[in-house]
């Protein structure tokens, strides 16, 4: 239970502080609770039972964000996937991208205990709140509200780095757990995010990785599109690897099934309290300190997927260049051209049954010391 000192934010703000609020006084959980497919009719046809869903994870980077819909927009088979982006900022250009999406059924979902919706409370920034660099002993005498909270190295939570791992974790039980067209769903969830790009056969792959894992890896937990290198496709586009997944090679384009994500709600205590502000990082913890077992990753030597985003958190860059990076991409993808949509896949190399392939728990980043953000976290399971 919430104790009185963390209690949860209600959820029901209405959108006032969003520029270009719906009409109405409509909120979060009304828009989270409607549902509203879009395109739902047009592509009833072209949508099977258990096909492909791809889940977006959108914050506040809409010239990316287009980018991302184009290369979807590109890609053969996308009129049978439900595409749902995920949001934990609301503005009008952002819902402009995504209502240009006319090529698939599309869902928008809202997380509900955003900055944005709490600007001067947790989960945002509250005034009350400690400094980040205020020693404890200090913290505690100026009486600020998580004085005795602090991370593993003495410093006091920011909301803008708090915020992405708590709208991964809730974005990933919303879908699985409360929408609703998803209830029986036996297929696959592919998570991705706004500043990404896709290929055109990123479908027509995981198709056939999925049948190789039926086949021959049958204990693959996730399926990935790729890692950051900008690998050649030649000899590779029919590759797979089969690895101990890493955060750092792995966190992109991951494709998980019902099964897997079980097996991650078995964990929620130890990812919530995990003091390390990254979704990737506390699941390369999970990995190693509450899993039955490491995770076992299938993925494309040759990328499927790519990151265009030069411009993130930990990124200050003065100038962001979306179209620079797209044309990089693209400039692989038409060099590369007659390897995309291989007819079977080869397993390359495979890790040997009982080794780890050298993962270990890492040190953690801190920035999730607060109670108040374990509690928030531990909620959404128990929200369900």
């Amino acid at each position: 239970m919430w104790s009185p000192r963390v209690a949860p934010p209600s959820g029901r703000h209405k959108l006032r502080h969003a520029e270009g609020r719906p009409a109405g006084g409509v909120t979060v959980n009304s828009l989270n609770f409607d549902q509203t497919i879009r395109n739902e009719e047009k592509f009833k046809s072209a949508r099977q039972k258990d096909d492909l869903v791809v889940v977006v994870q959108v914050h506040n980077r809409p010239d990316y964000l287009k980018l991302l819909v184009d290369s979807l927009r590109k890609a053969r088979g996308v009129e049978s996937i439900l595409l749902i982006f995920s949001h934990d900022f609301w503005s009008p250009e952002i819902n402009k991208v995504v209502a240009s999406v006319d090529f698939c059924q599309v869902l928008q979902i809202f997380f509900p205990f955003s900055i944005q919706l709490y600007p001067q409370e947790f989960p945002g920034h509250d005034p009350r709140d400690c400094p980040r660099d205020i020693p404890k002993k200090d913290a505690l005498k100026l009486g600020c509200i998580n004085a005795e909270y602090p991370d593993s190295f003495g410093h006091y939570r920011e909301a803008k780095f708090s915020q992405t791992k708590h709208h991964w974790w809730w974005k990933l039980h919303f879908v699985w757990d409360r929408v609703r067209i998803l209830k029986d769903h036996k297929g696959l969830l592919l998570l991705i995010e706004e500043d990404h790009y896709m290929s055109p056969d990123f479908i027509h792959l995981l198709k056939l990785m999925s049948a190789l894992k039926r086949e021959q890896c049958t204990d693959c937990d996730i399926l990935s599109l790729g890692s950051y290198s900008h690998i050649g496709y030649s000899s590779k586009a029919n590759k797979v690897e089969v690895k101990a997944w890493k955060s750092t090679e792995h966190n992109m384009g991951m494709a998980l099934s019902r099964e897997t994500y079980l097996k991650l709600l078995q964990c929620t205590e130890t990812f919530c309290t995990y003091d390390d502000y990254n979704w990737d990082w506390s699941l390369q913890y999970l990995t190693v300190s509450c899993l039955p077992s490491y995770w076992k990753v299938m993925v494309s030597e040759a990328p499927r997927i790519f990151h265009a985003g030069d411009c993130g958190m930990h990124h200050k860059k003065a100038s962001c260049m979306p179209i620079s990076q797209k044309t990089k991409i693209e400039n692989i993808l038409q060099s590369s051209g007659n390897q995309l949509f291989p007819k079977n896949l080869l397993i390359a190399k495979r890790l040997p049954a009982n080794g780890a392939g050298g993962v270990a728990p890492h040190v953690k980043n801190g920035g999730w010391g607060d109670i108040r953000d374990h509690e928030l976290c531990k909620s959404y399971v128990r929200l369900q």
